[in-house]
């Protein structure tokens, strides 16, 4: 996936966490919806990983195209 693919990518996800939130600050969401948003923030995550995977590979000389989205527990497990 080309890096405008990624951008999109995000940027539908985003658009989806902000209208959970909104829902969640309205009254509430259902579980299937706090699921909903915890896979959000993970593919969110997931995204701007293979973001700075292609940066790096791309800045130091190698193919970008060879990131790969790396698993939800090595995302997730990443210090901030």
């Amino acid at each position: 996936m080309e890096d405008e693919g990624i951008h999109s990518r995000i940027e539908q996800l985003v658009g989806e966490e902000h209208e959970l939130y909104e829902r969640a600050a309205e009254g509430g969401l259902t579980d299937t919806e706090h699921r909903r948003l915890d896979s959000i923030k993970v593919g969110l995550d997931q995204c701007w990983d293979l973001l700075r995977q292609r940066r790096a590979l791309r800045e130091a000389g190698y193919d970008p195209n060879a990131a790969r989205v790396r698993d939800p527990d090595v995302v997730e497990g990443y210090e901030q």
